[in-house]
């Protein structure tokens, strides 16, 4: 359907040249025009009235307004021929089924098409109904999810799985209110379900529709802003044909993962390019508006690699299981401790001091013996820059002793253990030398 991940959606470089300078016929309606101003007017006032603070009614009245039902018929129509010309040929698209659809868009936040692919059909052939990953152990469903990261998206996918089961006897429901109240389920994802599975006339507004209707309609909101996805949603809510809600949202994420992508837009094969207001205005690459977000905080990690020297643990590797709460929770990892500035983890005597200390205080004692390996994570808030050591117990009490949540594992439980992809990364290079 879409990528997600920065960077990740397709580039086709096609329509290099302003929209003036394209060789292509335009076709607009005498009130193409207007359409497209009364929005973009619509839009500047609502970035106005998100100043002063105005009342939803007031947003939603500037959208309502700025909507004009032929250019509404145009952009459906067309959209719709080209969708169902172009589509692409997806697992979760060969059926209606409101739990693959449900499983496919939580997979798809963050995430491009072709990496979910192979995990959905995967976690399909694992968890074939909802009722299957309600009662599945929860180290099976996060497992499943390894690599796919933001792994707290499994959690409540299975939490609502369970919620299904107890109060709609696994069926996943079909009523707005109900679909929301899952765990985990926001507007889009709600909007998704209901109407791709459901063929319900309700907004599926992601990242691509946004960039969709800000060009189409050539609008200056912040697509960052809470506010104007809430504006789009009702404009979105407008567009949809009567009776083809399921096939019109699927063909605007379409349109946004394939042709109108974020940095080459390709002009000349998109199907609403002859009334697009951001495209005849020149703006096709300027929009949609986006403020930058805080960029993640850098922190620098010491990590272990603890092999025993204990003949009744040869091979082994000590690992740690992380609290039940709280980020990657429950995942297991290479002991590991924060190092208070990036000084103290470039320097090897420093960083050795402070990796006996910081391990002590929580009852492992290692002597660290040299750097081995660097990696990094970057979580949505969060840069990890991970250093890894090599290092032996300190002390001769290998298989007893340790904290609870530590354990020695060999190479056939690494690949029954959840991991984050870093330490996947850092384990799967040692085990497969």
């Amino acid at each position: 359907m879409r990528g997600r991940k920065s960077g990740a959606q397709p580039v086709d470089g096609r329509c290099r040249n302003k929209p003036d300078a394209c060789d292509h016929p335009v076709d607009i309606g005498t009130d193409a025009g207007s359409a497209g101003q009364a929005l973009h007017d619509a839009g500047s006032a609502v970035t106005t009235a998100e100043r002063t603070n105005a009342s939803q009614d007031e947003i939603s009245r500037m959208s309502q307004e700025g909507t004009d039902s032929s250019v509404a018929r145009f952009f459906g129509d067309r959209l719709l021929q080209w969708y169902r010309r172009e589509k692409r040929d997806l697992p979760w698209r060969r059926s209606r089924d409101p739990y693959h659809i449900w499983v496919s868009e939580i997979m798809l936040q963050q995430t491009r098409v072709e990496t979910v692919i192979p995990y959905f059909e995967r976690f399909m052939a694992q968890f074939p109904t909802v009722a299957e990953l309600a009662a599945a152990p929860e180290a099976d469903v996060l497992k499943a999810w390894e690599g796919l990261g933001y792994y707290s998206r499994a959690r409540n996918l299975q939490a609502a799985a369970r919620q299904v089961v107890e109060r709609h006897g696994g069926v996943v429901p079909s009523d707005r209110a109900d679909v929301f109240a899952l765990k985990g389920v926001g507007p889009y994802t709600a909007g998704a379900i209901l109407s791709i599975a459901f063929n319900q006339p309700e907004p599926a507004v992601d990242g691509n529709v946004m960039r969709v209707l800000s060009r189409f309609f050539n609008l200056d909101l912040d697509i960052a802003r809470p506010a104007t996805r809430e504006v789009l949603e009702q404009l979105a809510r407008s567009l949809i044909p009567a009776g083809a809600a399921s096939d019109f949202n699927q063909a605007l994420m379409e349109l946004g993962a394939l042709v109108c992508t974020p940095r080459s837009p390709g002009c000349l094969t998109c199907p609403v390019m002859a009334r697009c207001a951001g495209r005849l205005a020149g703006r096709e690459r300027e929009l949609p508006v986006k403020s930058k977000a805080k960029p993640p905080k850098p922190v620098h990690r010491l990590a272990v690699l603890i092999a025993s020297g204990d003949s009744a643990l040869a091979g082994r590797v000590l690992v740690r299981q992380r609290p039940a709460e709280g980020l990657l929770a429950r995942m297991w990892e290479l002991p590991h401790v924060e190092a208070p500035n990036k000084s103290i983890w470039s320097d090897e005597v420093a960083a050795s001091s402070w990796l006996i200390g910081a391990l002590a205080a929580e009852g492992l004692k290692v002597n660290p013996i040299r750097p081995i390996a660097e990696a990094e994570h970057v979580f949505t808030h969060l840069h990890w820059f991970v250093k890894l050591w090599s290092a032996v117990p300190a002390d001769n009490r290998q298989s007893g002793g340790l904290p609870s949540n530590y354990r020695w594992i060999d190479a056939r439980e690494f690949e029954q253990l959840a991991w984050p992809n870093v330490f996947r990364k850092l384990l799967g290079d040692y085990f497969g030398r």
